[in-house]
């Protein structure tokens, strides 16, 4: 779908189905990436699952959750570090797609609260790679988006989209805000940005778990 959304556009649009949940797939594709562009200049950490389970819920959607957000993200984020560290690259990027939910608790939703773990490690997996990478000298920048609930299929699933009062960003509100931290002097490291919509509001929310 995407390849034809970009038919006519400048460039050339490249893809390799990967999963997650599998590091010898992850190291497969990434030497992949390597052979096929010699490099890697930025990496964005975006593919995520979300499993209604709460703390006494099904312990395989647990590890799929933790599988794909927080073990496969690391993964991917280690191996294009390894290859900008060894071409030596001027400028390298790591954007990590957080959620608001690693940085605030809803404990009124009780199916978030795995999720909301993965996020948190998000977070702090974040800002340790942050200075590490800074203690190591590299010119690697490393950022942290935290958006509310964006208008995906995911979202649409669990029914998001039907909650009253709950405002919802869209893919290009996210999409934009990498562009943002991409666009910023290489001197400059945006560690993280947390995007609600206008008005948005807990209260508001709230009100559909009464």
């Amino acid at each position: 779908m995407t390849k034809k959304e970009l038919k006519g556009k400048l460039g050339t649009f490249y893809y390799v189905k990967v999963d997650l949940c599998s590091e010898e797939n992850i190291l497969e594709a990434f030497n992949w990436v390597k052979k096929t562009f010699k490099s890697v200049d930025v990496l964005v950490n975006n593919a995520g699952v979300w499993k209604q389970s709460d703390l006494l819920g099904n312990t395989n959607d647990w590890k799929k959750m933790f599988d794909t957000n927080v073990i496969g993200l690391n993964i991917c984020t280690r191996e294009a570090v390894k290859i900008m560290e060894e071409l030596k690259i001027n400028e390298g990027h790591i954007i990590n797609i957080n959620s608001v939910v690693g940085h605030y608790q809803f404990p009124y939703m009780k199916d978030l609260s795995i999720y909301s773990a993965t996020k948190l490690c998000v977070t702090s997996i974040t800002e340790n790679l942050r200075e590490l990478l800074g203690m190591k000298n590299l010119p690697i920048r490393v950022t942290s988006i935290s958006p509310a609930a964006v208008e995906t299929e995911m979202a649409v699933e669990f029914g998001f989209d039907k909650l009253e009062g709950v405002r919802m960003l869209k893919s290009i509100d996210i999409a934009e805000a990498i562009m943002y931290a991409l666009s910023a002097p290489q001197s400059v490291n945006i560690a993280e940005i947390i995007i609600r919509p206008t008005s948005d509001n807990t209260l508001g929310t709230l009100k559909n778990f009464l």
